[in-house]
This record gives C-alpha cells, sequence and structure tokens, in this order.
C-alpha cells in the first residue's frame, strides 16, 4: 500500500487515473517518506494521513514528532481514518458542489499498473451526497464522508494515494479513502474521502494540546 500524507499548504489548490504531472512547485503541501524506493508516507509541519497507512507500514516512529490515531468507534472503521502528525489548512465546513476540486498522487495511473515516481494531478468535481450513497447501493455509507471524481468520469485516484488530499479551492476538504473494489477505471461508483471538516474540532484541539 502505497500512503499520502498532507502538508501545510502553500499553494491554490491513493493513484492517479487521467491526471497529468504536477508542474514544478505547483503542490506544495504534498510531500513523501519513502522505504528504499518506494512512497510509503508522503510531507516537516502537522501532515494528515490515513488511518491505514503508519498501521500498515510499520512505520518506525524514532525521527517522528507525537503521533496521535482518532479512534472513532472502531479503529478498523475505513470510514474514520484519520491521523494526525503537524499543521495544515484544512475546510471546516462542508464543500460546495460546484468547488474548483483536484486530487494528488504517487499511485498507480491504471487498474493493475504500478506507483509513479512523479507526482500527477487531476481535477475532479464534488459528488452529491445522496447520488453518491444511490451509486454505492448496499453499502450504507455514512455522513462523515464526501464523494468526489470517479462516478461518470475517468479521473480520480487509485490504489497508492491513500491518505491523500482532495484539495478544493486551495483547502483541503477530504483524505482518499476508498473507491469499488481496486477498481481504477470507475465505470459505476463515485471515489469515497474522509470528510475532513466533520473532524475539524478534533483536528483544533490537537493542534491547541501541542
Amino acid at each position: 500500500m502505497s500512503c499520502v500524507f498532507i502538508l501545510k499548504f502553500a499553494a491554490h489548490g491513493s493513484d492517479i487515473i487521467h491526471g497529468e504531472k504536477a508542474s514544478e512547485n505547483s503542490l506544495l503541501y504534498m510531500a513523501s517518506v519513502r522505504n528504499s524506493s518506494t512512497h510509503y508516507i508522503r510531507a516537516l509541519y502537522w501532515v494528515m494521513t490515513s488511518l491505514l497507512c503508519p498501521v500498515r507500514q510499520n512505520v518506525t516512529r524514532k525521527h517522528i514528532i507525537p503521533i496521535f490515531q482518532q479512534l472513532l468507534g472502531n479503529s478498523s472503521d475505513l470510514y474514520n481514518e484519520i491521523w494526525h502528525f503537524k499543521t495544515i489548512q484544512f475546510a471546516t465546513s462542508e464543500t460546495n458542489e460546484n468547488a474548483n476540486c483536484y486530487v494528488a498522487g504517487w499511485g498507480k495511473t491504471k487498474t493493475g499498473g504500478h506507483v509513479v515516481n512523479e507526482l500527477r494531478v487531476v481535477k475532479v468535481s464534488i459528488i452529491d451526497q445522496q447520488v453518491c450513497q444511490d451509486r454505492w447501493d448496499k453499502i450504507r455509507l455514512p455522513a462523515n464522508v464526501i464523494c468526489a471524481g470517479g462516478y461518470g468520469t475517468k479521473a480520480g485516484f487509485c490504489q497508492g494515494d491513500s491518505g491523500g488530499p482532495l484539495v478544493c479551492n486551495g483547502m483541503a476538504v477530504g483524505v482518499v479513502s476508498f473507491n469499488k473494489g481496486r477498481n481504477c477505471t470507475y465505470p459505476n461508483v463515485p471515489n469515497v474521502y474522509t470528510d475532513i471538516s466533520k473532524h475539524a474540532s478534533w483536528i483544533n484541539s490537537m493542534i491547541k494540546t501541542f
């Protein structure tokens, strides 16, 4: 699994499908920590990522400032997956469906493909929550997720971008969570992100604590 962290923002704005190479110095909130040549965590300020990244990667914490895990119910609950490491600019209210949004990462560029060394980015649109739920059908989505990309397009994330940011109008609004059965061609369902605004109070409390 390849994972991404969101670093403090300095620009507008788990794999990228039908995207393009990000221009130099355009996405300065992205960062990567590697194990040999493999991306496994991507940012020196506070950063945010998916719960699964540190857990499944057995991250060595020797040189990392204190880590805080938000346990909302069961720790295996993919819908509540936020790890917070140090400070970022993030949304505190719901995102408008007309917002200008992007997702970026070093993940695979096609189903069954390989992760890449060059950061890639693609534009995606926010999808209405009810439409998203209807497309996911029997899987009941909780209220603390946001959907963008995938459904109705050929743009979105794939395996390797887990924990990466959904950025709308220069603010981090979501954290890459999951798609449909590792299928990155997006024929039927939207991509799902953890909605950062739903966790804003907890994030702010952690920042104030340290």
